[in-house]
């Protein structure tokens, strides 16, 4: 059994549709996938209509939300939540409104600093997806700015702090976690080890306390020693150890699957949802036909 658990699509900062990651992620094997993007469940409806075509791996509801703790972001992944919980909906499309008014204005401090950049081709290139730097960087590229979409990602252009660098609103983790749960849902704090997203031991204990179901063990820029901590950690705290590919497509060259979740883990964090023991991936939608708003519980068929 094959889970990759944090996958992106065009409704976010990814190259291709949601379709296309479904047919990728079957073409590579994958038997459970988990469509992630950053902020977003709009790609859910494109995946299951895809999968509805043609058979492929099942598809897990998910979400990575925008979060912010002492002046630093923070990623987490949240999996088979009602999208339509009125709380969540509300604070998550604050999110997506303020990554408009951020990347126009790191728009501006690009022009400022005479890189070219126009927001017309920076909206171009996102689409109707959620508007994120990985955007910004394409466009720097296109531009002739930059050789490469990874060089904007620098205290030169738009990296942490950079020139061109503007922050953006984004969740308390422990509220953010608090709302997944208040909308039937489970979360896992994503890739804690690689650069820029560093997240200490205490921290990563205070988030459990908070209801933190998960972390993120295996991604492709993790280091080793980065994985052995978070994986001694998550034995220590509770929590349960994840993993994927966060594939972006071409943007992170068509990863996909490249590093998964085991089965066992994959039972616990469905275990956690209210309702379900069975660790059935397919239980979401967009919206979600498993969804008894009701009771709070998904119907089994879901």
């Amino acid at each position: 059994m094959r889970i990759d658990l944090h996958t992106h699509s065009s409704a976010s900062d990814g190259t291709d549709p949601p379709a296309e990651v479904m047919r990728r992620a079957r073409e590579r094997g994958v038997d459970v996938v988990a469509l992630t993007d950053h902020d977003t469940v709009a790609g859910h409806a494109g995946a299951r209509a895809a999968l509805a075509a043609e058979p492929g791996p099942a598809l897990v509801p998910g979400m990575e939300l925008s979060c912010i703790l002492d002046g630093r972001s923070l990623h987490l992944l949240a999996y088979l939540f009602d999208p339509a919980h009125p709380g969540l909906a509300e604070q998550v499309a604050n999110i997506r409104g303020d990554r408009v008014r951020r990347a126009r204005a790191m728009v501006d401090k690009l022009a400022a600093l005479g890189a070219g950049v126009t927001w017309d081709r920076v909206a171009a290139i996102a689409g109707d997806g959620v508007v994120g730097r990985p955007h910004i960087a394409r466009a720097m590229a296109a531009a002739g700015v930059i050789s490469d979409p990874a060089e904007a990602f620098t205290a030169e252009w738009i990296g942490d702090g950079g020139r061109a660098y503007e922050d953006k609103y984004a969740l308390d983790p422990a509220e953010a976690i608090a709302l997944v749960g208040d909308a039937g849902g489970v979360s896992v704090l994503a890739h804690p080890g690689t650069s820029g997203y560093e997240v200490p031991d205490e921290v990563i204990g205070r988030l459990a306390a908070a209801g933190l179901a998960g972390v993120e063990v295996w991604h492709p820029e993790q280091p080793p020693a980065e994985r052995s901590r978070a994986r001694a950690l998550a034995d220590e705290l509770g929590l349960i150890p994840t993993g994927g590919s966060d594939d972006h497509g071409a943007l992170t060259g068509y990863r996909i699957g490249c590093e998964t979740t085991p089965a066992d883990s994959w039972e616990r964090l469905a275990a956690r949802v209210p309702g379900q023991t069975g660790g059935d991936p397919d239980l979401g939608g967009d919206p979600d036909p498993g969804w008894d708003t009701a009771s709070r519980r998904r119907h089994p068929q879901g």
